[in-house]
């Protein structure tokens, strides 16, 4: 079986609770004597690995001590969002609360909407096959192992995928510094794919004109634009706050 590496204390705690086997845990005795739930652990027991191993299995200096192997990440059926839902990522009779990103390729962006998309109770995140970052170990520690409980999927064409979901119990809202309205002023409370991209690119034109609406988040700085983790985040729990409302 081909292995992949998770690294950093939460992370790893994540993975261990997550959907997918962790089948081997490097720790350094620095972090097996300060975490209680490690020294807990039986199954996989923690191997004691110097601090170079450990940088060796992970890739980096940032592992915090802690390496796990695990099976590789199982991604979710995309089309499966759409009737939202515990299935997916979402909350138990809740219409789709989906993230669609287009071409974003820094893992700490990706990693970091992850997060809050499942702080939202957001039903899934939906990247495309080519042109944009997977999940890879940078991605989840970003996330804060959030990559191990929110379903993340891959479409080979992200406009073809919107055209596919949309209708009318689920909006498709482009984030759109340029046309789009306040969220707040926006109806997020019915079924909602939310669609962001990268810095400086934002939408491809074919993904935007997939797009039932836009939103925009109005800015009072001298910037014209929000790093997309933040602008997700926003969007994200904008929607919450209509739904519990």
């Amino acid at each position: 079986m081909s292995r992949e590496v998770v690294y950093g204390r939460q992370p790893v705690r994540e993975a261990l609770r997550g959907r997918r086997q962790v089948l081997e845990l490097l720790v350094t005795e620095q972090a097996l004597n300060g975490e209680t739930w490690l020294q807990e652990l039986t199954q996989p027991l923690p191997q004691v690995r110097t601090g170079a191993e450990l940088e060796e299995s992970a890739g980096t200096r940032d592992h915090q001590g802690v390496v796990a192997l695990c099976e590789p990440y199982r991604y979710a059926d995309a089309l499966d969002f759409a009737s939202g839902g515990r299935s997916a990522g979402g909350l138990e009779g809740e219409r789709p609360l989906i993230v669609c990103l287009d071409q974003v390729t820094d893992p700490h962006n990706l990693g970091a909407v992850i997060r809050s998309a499942e702080g939202a109770g957001a039903t899934g995140v939906v990247i495309p096959k080519d042109g944009a970052v997977h999940v890879t170990p940078a991605v989840c520690k970003t996330s804060a192992g959030a990559v191990e409980h929110l379903p993340i999927a891959i479409v080979t064409n992200l406009a073809r995928y919107l055209e596919e979901i949309k209708g009318p119990d689920l909006w498709v809202w482009a984030a759109d510094a340029d046309k789009g309205g306040p969220p707040w002023k926006s109806d997020l409370v019915g079924g909602a794919a939310l669609v962001l991209g990268a810095e400086g690119k934002g939408l491809r034109p074919l993904v935007r004109r997939s797009c039932d609406g836009a939103v925009a988040i109005p800015l009072n700085g001298k910037l014209d634009s929000l790093n997309v983790s933040v602008a997700a985040g926003i969007l994200l729990f904008e929607a919450r706050r209509q739904r519990s409302g």
